[in-house]
């Protein structure tokens, strides 16, 4: 049976523990700030105007991923990457964004929900420098919602565990799988490329 409506869904979930909802926030408290600050990895939900969303991975060096302006704002920088900017042009069209924030250890994650705008003010992006390379622009998120999300999903996909991790040989490289996918593409022209940028394009 297709689940079209909040009855039917609520008819098939009980309803939540009470502390599902008091948990959340609507800022940045130490508890998050902390998590913020031991993370190297987010990913970043957006959607377009007509609806369609997207969810893109981000990551940095801990304390680089995200600078905290105060207790409501979050600066989130853009580093050199494909040039496609998928969720900036939809931060254009619908100005919202939801995060889910991880740390290698942690089971935990921490999620952050807000209104985002786009900025290349160099007030903004001083503090996201690395290597004395500044992001190219930063999304300023407006805090609407903050709240740590339970163990559960971390824990059924042995994501930290050692044993978990796969072989890189289990799957092509990401140039062997470009050119199966691109007609006349070079496996090995756009692996040693994506190598090289690697080297002196991260930041």
């Amino acid at each position: 049976m297709a689940v079209k409506t909040m009855e039917e869904l609520r008819a098939v979930y009980r309803p939540p523990a009470t502390r599902a909802g008091l948990k959340v926030l609507d800022h940045l408290d130490v508890h998050c700030r902390d998590f913020i600050a031991l993370s190297p990895f987010y990913v970043i939900s957006s959607a377009r105007a007509d609806g369609r969303a997207d969810a893109s991975p981000r990551g940095d060096p801990p304390g680089s991923l995200a600078y905290i302006l105060d207790e409501k704002t979050l600066l989130l920088p853009d580093r050199p990457g494909n040039r496609q900017v998928d969720t900036l042009m939809n931060v254009v069209e619908r100005p919202y964004v939801g995060l889910v924030f991880f740390v290698p250890g942690l089971t935990e994650t921490l999620r952050v929900n807000g209104r985002a705008e786009i900025s290349t003010e160099a007030e903004l992006l001083q503090p996201l420098a690395i290597q004395d390379r500044l992001p190219i622009s930063v999304l300023k998120v407006t805090v609407e919602e903050a709240f740590l999300h339970c163990a559960k999903a971390l824990i059924r996909a042995r994501l930290w565990e050692p044993s978990a991790q796969v072989e890189r040989s289990c799957y092509p490289t990401y140039g062997q799988v470009l050119a199966d996918q691109i007609a006349g593409a070079d496996a090995a022209e756009i692996d040693a490329g994506e190598a090289q940028s690697a080297r002196t394009e991260l930041f």
